[in-house]
């Protein structure tokens, strides 16, 4: 009864912008006094276009002035990948591990970073790789085994 009423209560934890949340994975695992809900086991995550699996995820998150739980953070480990559309941007990618603030609207991609812009037909590859959905900004880091790469379509000469 207990697992049944943390997922319910995990369910209504994370509705966002009045879209459904759907989770699967082969177990759940939640500590309210820790603020902490693990899914393991073949993660799948849908709301509305986005999508994230992953072998596993953390969901982090505080109780508000009014007891009400809010999500802090998102952290998807081992073979995660995703796809995030907004208004103006479709991207897939994927990474060791990827961390997801929903305050803040940013994603952190650390280890193997790859994320591909459909729109504008662009491909980063780095170690670690931040993009910032609200402010537009993003950043990549690469090391001298494995720099940055960044690949993107660009026209030379007139149209016809």
């Amino acid at each position: 009864m207990k697992k049944l009423l943390s997922l319910l209560f995990l369910a209504n934890l994370l509705f966002a912008k009045s879209e459904m949340l759907e989770i699967d994975s082969l177990d759940f695992k939640g500590d309210d006094k820790k603020g902490t809900a693990t899914f393991t086991g073949n993660v799948k995550i849908k709301m509305g276009q986005d999508r994230l699996n992953a072998n596993k995820v953390d969901v982090f998150f505080e109780n508000d002035k009014d007891g009400n739980k809010t999500p802090l953070k998102y952290e998807a480990i081992g073979n995660a990948d995703f796809i995030i559309v907004t208004e103006d941007k479709h991207y897939e990618g994927s990474g060791d591990k990827v961390i997801y603030n929903p305050r803040k609207e940013e994603y952190t991609i650390i280890g193997n970073g790859y994320i591909f812009e459909k729109k504008d037909n662009r491909k980063v590859y780095g170690d670690t790789i931040y993009v910032n959905q609200l402010t537009g900004e993003s950043k990549v880091k690469g090391d001298e085994n494995k720099p940055v790469k960044f690949l993107i379509n660009v026209e030379r000469g007139e149209k016809k």
